[in-house]
């Protein structure tokens, strides 16, 4: 449980009743209530506000606010400011403007303006948190505290560059062992003062915004930039934590945003909150995924959905309005998938800037005669009625999708083999081929114990980091099966290839090792072609982005080439290796190959659907003290009907009993409660 202070799953979202009067705020705690809101987070964007200037702060505005809102019951998540700093700030203390990557200095303006790195940005972060700790830790409100907001960007100025440095001395230790990982004698780049080292960046080692000279430098200073966020956020979580240790600290993460690695900053947050702002063609499958991956950061902990919007959001090409029922479906999507809270940006619409058209519990016209309100209400009353009966269920998937940001930052480095390989895209084919057979999936980490689940799959690996292969080995070795694809095994974590053949540190559990890649253009495919039918894979089916082409050395071979010059090679293999099996898939199938060999993958090893249901209409499972909650989620717009099944099951949001051919709603949702299958 987040907080037992809020003992069901938290309703509420983001607020700022500074922009307005006390009228004003008088009546939108009468439609707090109204609504349901059990919850609002304040404070986010102040620090102008708090501190006017070096030595003042001012907090009587936010204790009335505090009170208020105690008075009310509503629970605070309480902001730290930090995600702005202060005019002034910026015009007496120029270290704390960032660099762009063009080698740009920033003036005042924007949002993630603060150069991580800037002793001026850290030194008074970490004093307000500070001092808002000391201020409103006994506060009766208090039920969370949320530091800065959405961390992101990188900085390219001087400040960086010498912790750069430093870093990479505490990483590397030597300029020997520096110039060995980097590769440095390629180009002549090898180093003999840690001075010499830039940052990497477009007046250096980049271009075009993602490409690289040299790909070593380049991750390493991905790394660095996550990091050196990262210890903002520490620096005002530690100070917090002496002063509340019993109240928990996040900071609101965002999906598969690619500049930071949430793994690592997971293990620093007593829970995990994520935005979530899926466009209206958004497939609702990657959605599903995005939230698989908050719950998978803290190994299945259920996590914050600490923003959504009720209905429009204000920053893409089209802000298309959530259709009737769409807020409530997406909502307990959430839910489904590992959210123990439902959260909006924003409570009240401000009247001016650049978030004045994105959407609100409460519309510009003031008052609850909407239909945006009229169904956040209802979603209120939903979850009250809910009580804690899902709080804290956790998944209980057999099949694991392995995800890594810093694999993902070397790929999208890499100088080859083709532009169109998009490490998020292979994974989510994958994904999405499990989520339409409602097979219940977990998106791990690299350092994930691979041993609670019997099926792990890794597209694209293409950097294998120290240790992972081995365990890889144990868990096939102990009876998993393993699953991987073209172009992985490819280098280490410092991006070097592994000498003896592709795919490197796999090859032992593949049975099979990588001549050549071959590139395909946009539009051009070859064929998988069966050796012989077999449960659902059947035929030939279409590939394209990479072709690997491979001998099989211990691994039997399932499916060949079926054209150029590779025709009759292998493209589909399977080792066996211990007690367990590896496949190894030598380019990006087509969508009707994953769903085969998912099902033949799933069929073999036992791992059933959690139902059979038409498509569009999504199953996810969470389980608590015994019971499984099947949340039906209906994306289609008309009634579709599905078979529940012959035991009798409980839709928690009817109270009604259900079995055999149910039908669901168009954008419907049921929570069917059933014992544990064994």
């Amino acid at each position: 449980m987040i907080n037992p202070k809020i003992p069901k799953i938290w309703y509420g979202g983001d607020y700022n009743p500074e922009q307005w009067d006390k009228a004003t705020m008088d009546e939108d705690m009468r439609m707090f209530k109204l609504a349901g809101v059990d919850v609002a987070t304040i404070n986010v964007f102040s620090w102008a506000r708090n501190q006017p200037d070096e030595e003042s702060y001012h907090f009587e505005w936010l204790d009335d606010i505090m009170d208020r809102l105690a008075a009310e019951g509503v629970k605070v998540c309480l902001g730290t400011s930090t995600a702005a700093h202060p005019a002034w700030m910026a015009k007496k203390y120029p270290d704390i403007l960032r660099v762009d990557y063009e080698g740009r200095k920033r003036k005042f303006g924007g949002r993630h303006n603060s150069c991580p790195n800037s002793p001026t940005y850290r030194k008074y972060a970490a004093r307000m948190a500070r001092n808002l700790a000391e201020r409103y830790k006994d506060h009766p409100a208090l039920a969370i505290w949320h530091v800065a907001n959405e961390y992101g960007g990188y900085c390219y100025c001087d400040n960086c560059e010498r912790q750069f440095r430093v870093w990479l001395k505490e990483r590397y230790g030597t300029l020997e062992k520096l110039n060995a990982a980097w590769n440095s004698g390629f180009w002549g780049h090898t180093f003999y003062d840690w001075d010499e080292i830039v940052v990497p960046n477009a007046l250096s080692e980049e271009f075009e915004g993602n490409r690289t000279f040299f790909q070593g430098i380049s991750i390493d200073y991905r790394r660095f930039q996550s990091d050196s966020l990262l210890e903002c956020y520490l620096l005002e979580r530690d100070e917090i934590k002496r002063i509340t240790p019993d109240i928990p600290v996040t900071t609101n993460l965002m999906g598969f945003y690619p500049e930071l690695d949430y793994f690592k900053w997971a293990k620093h947050m007593d829970v995990v909150s994520w935005d979530n702002y899926p466009a209206i063609d958004t497939p609702v499958s990657f959605t599903a995924m995005s939230h698989n991956l908050m719950r998978g950061l803290k190994s299945g902990q259920p996590f914050m959905l600490m923003e959504q919007t009720p209905s429009v959001q204000n920053w893409s090409p089209y802000n298309s309005a959530k259709r009737p029922g769409v807020m409530r479906l997406w909502s307990y999507q959430a839910v489904a998938h590992g959210a123990d809270t439902v959260m909006f940006f924003q409570l009240r619409r401000s009247i001016g800037a650049c978030e004045k058209f994105h959407g609100a519990l409460i519309e510009h016209v003031g008052h609850e005669h909407t239909r945006v309100f009229r169904e956040c209400a209802e979603l209120g009353q939903e979850l009250q009625k809910l009580g804690d009966k899902i709080l804290d269920a956790r998944s209980n998937a057999k099949v694991a999708i392995m995800y890594d940001w810093e694999n993902r930052w070397a790929l999208e480095l890499s100088s080859g083999p083709t532009k169109e390989l998009k490490y998020v895209d292979e994974i989510h084919k994958y994904y999405a081929a499990l989520y339409d057979q409602n097979i219940q999936t977990d998106i791990i980490s690299v350092e994930e114990d691979f041993g609670k689940y019997d099926v792990v799959i890794a597209p694209v690996l293409y950097m294998v980091k120290p240790g992972v292969a081995k365990r890889i080995e144990q868990f096939v070795s102990d009876g998993g099966t393993f699953v991987t694809t073209f172009f992985s095994g490819i280098v280490n974590e410092h991006d070097l290839v592994t000498l003896g053949g592709y795919p490197g540190e796999l090859r032992n559990v593949t049975g099979i090792w990588a001549e050549e890649i071959d590139a395909l253009l946009p539009g051009q495919h070859n064929q998988i072609v069966m050796k012989q039918n077999s449960g659902a894979l059947a035929g030939s089916y279409s590939c394209g982005i990479l072709c690997d082409v491979i001998h099989a050395e211990t691994a039997e071979v399932l499916a060949e080439y079926g054209a150029d010059f590779y025709e009759g090679t292998p493209v589909l293999t399977k080792n066996r290796f211990g007690k367990g099996q590896a496949y190894y898939v030598g380019s990006s199938p087509d969508a009707a190959f994953l769903r085969d060999f998912i099902t033949d993958l799933c069929d073999e090893q036992g791992v059933k659907p959690l139902l059979n249901t038409p498509e569009g209409v999504e199953v996810a499972e969470r389980v608590k003290e015994g019971k499984s909650l099947l949340f039906v989620m209906n994306h289609n717009a008309e009634e579709m009907t599905f078979d529940a099944g012959s035991e009798s099951l409980t839709d928690l949001l009817t109270d009604r009993a259900l079995s055999g051919l149910v039908s669901i709603a168009g954008r419907g949702v049921m929570i069917l409660e059933r014992p544990v299958s064994n």
